[in-house]
């Protein structure tokens, strides 16, 4: 047995060429496996991964043992040298079989880092590639310090009872891409994307959105919802802070309701399109204009929100368009309704009245449900 691992020995050192006392180091720690020797020298790399230190006092040495100038460093000498800061990286080392100069290193698995250290080095890690700090500001995201003008539609009214009441169209904004501005918010277990949930930073489905961050790139799933604009992304440190959900934003009432001051709900076309058209039309018709007698035209604006435009004599009365329409929305006709101006408001009660005597020339008449 003896005369075996001599031989193994000394193939080892003419293989490798190192000294003798590495070699029988790599030859204990692999059971004197000549080829699990061998390949655990050239894996982890030579001459390079042996520690050797000055022999200084002479309780390192081994008992039965001569001292040399330089001897490979005990495992528990190699434990008490080793760099603090490296194993805070890598790990913690262990050293399991052999005696002091023989045995296995195991590395454990890297040292989970602290929510305080990790939200430093995603800050560390935006800088380097260019994120610059800004300060604080009170508005909500994406809001901006100008007001946005109102870009609809409406009706210039006339300014003379003779002239007729255009409606002007508003100007389309072209929109050629959906940016998207996104606020980072770093707590103190977790990180929340604007007003959203708290997501944890050890949830192994957020390893690749903080990595991400760590490198100065803007994560997939929010450039995914830009749709090929821009994102602008803003960090927030709140790492000394719990994660507190924020109220929701107040949101306008967007529904139905009855308008005060009418007795009686108000009255929903039920018809289709194509048969409101047609009964506009019939309606339309049904008015008889003398192409010999003045005309003007009538814009009414309906109680369920609709328009009618209509042409009438001056000779026609205010009743001829309480007919046009009940013609116009059949649903009126079991309706009790007003008929009045704008500017000033005012009830059309005599609808015996022609449209010339009633001054309503080119004007707008509003219908009210009572």
């Amino acid at each position: 047995m003896a005369a075996e691992r001599q031989d193994a020995l000394r193939e080892f050192v003419a293989v490798t060429g190192t000294e003798e006392d590495r070699a029988r180091f790599f030859l204990e720690s692999a059971g004197w496996d000549l080829q699990i020797a061998l390949a655990s020298f050239y894996e982890d790399g030579g001459d390079e991964d042996i520690v050797t230190i000055s022999q200084a006092t002479p309780s390192s040495v081994s008992r039965g043992t001569a001292p040399s100038d330089n001897r490979v460093t005990s495992f528990r000498d190699l434990i008490q040298d080793q760099d603090e800061d490296e194993e805070e990286e890598e790990g913690q080392r262990f050293y399991a079989g052999g005696s002091e100069r023989s045995g296995q290193q195991i590395v454990g698995p890297p040292r989970k880092k602290s929510p305080n250290e990790l939200v430093d080095d995603l800050f560390k890690g935006a800088k380097e590639h260019g994120a610059v700090a800004v300060e604080r500001v009170t508005k909500s995201p994406g809001e901006t310090s100008k007001p946005r003008p109102f870009a609809g539609g409406g009706y210039r009214l006339g300014a003379a009872p003779e002239e007729e009441s255009a409606y002007v169209a508003g100007e389309r904004r072209q929109h050629s891409s959906q940016d998207v501005h996104v606020v980072l918010k770093l707590w103190k277990s977790g990180f929340s994307l604007d007003n959203g949930e708290l997501r944890s930073y050890q949830d192994p489905s957020n390893a690749q959105f903080l990595e991400s961050i760590r490198r100065g790139e803007v994560p997939a799933e929010l450039r995914r919802l830009a749709h090929g604009g821009q994102v602008n992304l803003d960090m927030e440190d709140h790492r000394d802070e719990d994660f507190v959900k924020p109220k929701g934003a107040f949101k306008a009432f967007t529904g139905e309701g009855q308008k005060l001051g009418s007795t009686a709900p108000q009255v929903l076309s039920t018809s289709s399109p194509a048969q409101q058209a047609e009964n506009e039309a019939k309606a339309s018709s049904s008015v008889l204009i003398d192409a010999s007698e003045p005309t003007t035209n009538i814009q009414i604006r309906l109680a369920d929100g609709g328009r009618l435009v209509q042409k009438f004599n001056h000779s026609h009365r205010i009743s001829d368009i309480r007919l046009f329409i009940v013609d116009a929305r059949p649903a009126m006709a079991a309706t009790s309704f007003v008929l009045m101006t704008t500017f000033p408001n005012k009830e059309l009660a005599d609808e015996s009245q022609t449209l010339k005597e009633a001054n309503l020339l080119n004007a707008v008449i509003v219908q009210r449900l009572t």
